[in-house]
């Protein structure tokens, strides 16, 4: 399947025809070919999306809402398309896939409501006689980075909520699921959403670094949206830091699994194979046992280790070893 970029409502080629492949990690075939954008076509995206602005800003917020509605419900009839991307370039089961499209058609939905929701508030004057107010305004373009382990969700979250609140955005794809990501943007341009309001951007690994430094460069992005690793993230930081762009960071980590003196311990080994093995613990809230007590419900929890090597080999289409960072 060949990816484009989405500038402006319109899928292009990158300058040059440039493109790179990603294989699917399960089977090592070809999974997607996607545009790899330049610098040149990075700005060209940011620049749609100031160009859209001024419209969209001005948008109705119950128009917003019906908008962001549709883009749901188009999202909730794509669940097969988006399950074969997910499974081919990420190596994902065909139920975390149809998780991800569930809960990310409900962040739409969930955007759809904040639409009227966004309120001022009334400040104490010191001078008498007058009124002092408060209000909130869209800030402008928007810059939303997303992985590829929960790569529907993830990707969704990054531009809801700035679309509900008036800003148009530029989703910076992964490079591991570049069609993934590609396909989020779709959705909202077939629901309705005006051109350039939505744009994707796909990218050749080896230009990531120079691709997103000349995104959160660009003068028009007000905002940056972060998930990912620790590692890149502290980069993304100095970066917004360095240009005074208000970040959100979301790094990467593990979730302690803790089991209490009165725990049922059968019940914490259930717990722990469901939580270190979920899609093949390429989870943020995976978690990792605390094992610093050397205890019996530690010993009781060691003798199970059989019980965790068997769900281990039968996690379905594992990913190669480094596809965290």
């Amino acid at each position: 399947m060949d990816i484009g970029l989405l500038i402006d409502g319109d899928e292009r080629a990158a300058t040059g025809k440039a493109s790179y492949e990603r294989l699917d990690p399960f089977t090592g075939k070809l999974a997607t070919r996607a545009a790899a954008a330049s610098i040149a076509d990075a700005n060209t995206a940011v620049d749609a999306a100031a160009a859209a602005f001024d419209a969209w800003s001005k948008t109705g917020p119950g128009e917003r809402r019906a908008l962001l509605l549709k883009a749901a419900d188009v999202m909730t009839s794509k669940v097969g398309e988006f399950t074969k991307l997910m499974m081919e370039e990420t190596g994902a089961t065909g139920p975390w896939a149809g998780f991800n499209v569930m809960l990310a058609s409900n962040m739409l939905r969930e955007a759809a409501a904040m639409t009227t929701q966004i309120s001022g508030e009334v400040i104490p004057s010191d001078k008498p006689g007058t009124l002092a107010m408060a209000i909130r305004q869209p800030a402008g373009v928007c810059l939303g980075i997303a992985p590829w382990n929960a790569p529907v969700i993830l990707g969704t979250r990054a531009l809801a909520m700035p679309l509900a609140c008036g800003n148009t955005v530029v989703l910076k794809a992964s490079e591991m699921c570049p069609g993934t990501h590609r396909l989020i943007g779709q959705v909202l341009v077939e629901a309705g959403l005006p051109k350039g309001a939505v744009n994707v951007v796909t990218n050749d690994p080896k230009d990531a670094a120079a691709i997103v430094e000349v995104l959160i460069a660009h003068p028009a992005v007000k905002r940056v949206n972060f998930t990912g690793s620790t590692k890149v993230g502290r980069i993304i930081a100095e970066l917004s830091g360095r240009h005074l762009k208000p970040a959100l960071l979301e790094l990467g980590g593990k979730a302690p699994l803790v089991v209490l003196d009165d725990a049922d311990v059968d019940a914490a080994v259930n717990a722990a194979v469901f939580g270190a093995f979920m899609h093949q613990g390429q989870i943020c809230i995976d978690r990792t046992p605390d094992r610093r007590r050397k205890d019996r419900r530690r010993i009781r929890f060691q003798a199970r280790r059989p019980c965790l090597k068997t769900s281990s080999r039968r996690s379905a289409r594992p990913c190669r070893a480094g596809l965290t960072d």
